[in-house]
């Protein structure tokens, strides 16, 4: 299978978020895939789709460094395109709020990049294989172009979460909580995924890297230094990219294993072509070689195989030895964000009395979606 026959990624190796640094590894990375211009023209309407999930520090490795973001918009403004905006529908309070807090909007200023707030635009029909409609925000529909800009950071649900996995944020409000409740396993919700990405069709594919986030995420895990930033036009084969960089099989994570099925993208080693900058251009790497060179065996990632027998099955059916959320009494301030953040009617987790103990939960109604783990400001809540 030749180079044109398989899905390209960039793997851009850049150790600092020094502003130049970035810039340069990033042009040198898109340059490799055809330069900026390849994915958004002069006279069209261009969104730039981070990870803000919720407002954190950048050095928390929560959400796109503003390094990344305002070299991505740099590389625009160069290549003739001005209508610029970027936006996100956080988890919790506002694209505002957590672009300020992690320097996000300050990044853009310099290239006239406004961060927008999303916002309803109804019910969008679309015969998906897993979902029949979507609430789609409109700046994303009114948009010519989408490039998005995620973040390498585990998951909960899925065990990470990247180029996939970011485009949930289109989804406006409250029907991005609802939508755990629709497809409440990590299967249906990965099929979901898939679907919504075969709906926006993003022209290319960002991950910030360089520092990325292990254990506990997508919100409560620790940074960890991966030195990369990674690029394409295929969300799943640079996913898989990530995933073989901290020693994860790709086929269990399952936006990879149901985004091949589906059609969206690649995850099979075969099937990707790896490119890393040269002084003489690019040159293809394999897989192997990118690990043994950047990758990070001891990242802090699920690497479990998940059963599917009889007994597994029949676990599935009475809640037995499943993941759960569970509160750390120690660290629990009794904010009460994981409550409002539950998407269950009648909620999963309450205050038994008032606010003077940390919340419980109601596993009989918890569907494992961890929100409340997402949400969580202060690594209060973790899986088990």
């Amino acid at each position: 299978m030749g180079e044109q026959e398989r899905s390209r990624v960039v793997l851009a190796p850049c150790g600092t978020y020094e502003e130049e640094e970035v810039y340069r590894a990033l042009k040198a990375g898109v340059e490799l895939l055809g330069g900026m211009g390849a994915f958004a023209g002069p006279g069209e309407k261009v969104l730039l789709k981070p990870n803000l999930v919720r407002k954190a520090e950048a050095s928390r490795a929560v959400t796109t460094h503003p390094a990344v973001m305002g070299a991505a918009a740099r590389l625009l403004s160069e290549a003739g395109v001005h209508n610029v905006k970027a936006g996100d529908s956080c988890g919790f309070g506002t694209a505002s709020e957590a672009s300020e807090a992690a320097g996000i909007r300050q990044a853009l200023e310099p290239y006239g990049v406004p961060v927008i707030e999303f916002t309803g635009a109804g019910k969008i029909p679309y015969d998906g294989v897993q979902a029949k409609s979507f609430y789609m925000a409109k700046e994303v529909l009114e948009a010519d172009a989408l490039i998005n800009i995620c973040k390498m950071k585990t998951h909960a649900l899925e065990r990470v979460t990247g180029a996939v996995k970011n485009l949930y944020g289109c989804i406006c409000g409250f029907h991005k909580a609802k939508g755990h409740t629709q497809y409440p396993s990590a299967d249906s919700f990965a099929r979901m995924l898939v679907d919504l990405n075969r709906l926006v069709k993003p022209r290319l594919h960002i991950m910030d890297g360089i520092v990325a986030m292990e254990g506990n995420g997508p919100t409560s895990g620790d940074p960890v230094p991966m030195g990369v930033l990674l690029l394409s036009a295929d969300p799943v084969a640079l996913d898989s990219v990530f995933c073989r960089l901290i020693h994860l099989d790709p086929e269990l994570v399952p936006t990879n294993y149901h985004g091949e099925k589906m059609g969206l993208g690649r995850w099979q080693e075969e099937k990707i072509c790896l490119l890393v900058p040269a002084p003489d251009g690019g040159k293809e790497i394999s897989l192997d070689e990118a690990v043994r060179l950047y990758g990070r065996e001891s990242f802090r990632v699920d690497r479990g195989k998940a059963g599917s027998g009889f007994w597994t099955r029949l676990a599935r059916v009475f809640n037995l030895f499943q993941k759960k959320p569970y509160v750390d009494k120690d660290k629990c301030v009794k904010c009460g964000i994981c409550v409002e953040s539950c998407p269950v009617e009648g909620k999963a987790l309450r205050f038994d009395n008032g606010r003077k103990e940390p919340p419980v939960y109601d596993y009989k109604r918890c569907i494992r979606c961890f929100c409340c783990q997402e949400m969580c400001p202060h690594k209060a809540i973790k899986v088990k």
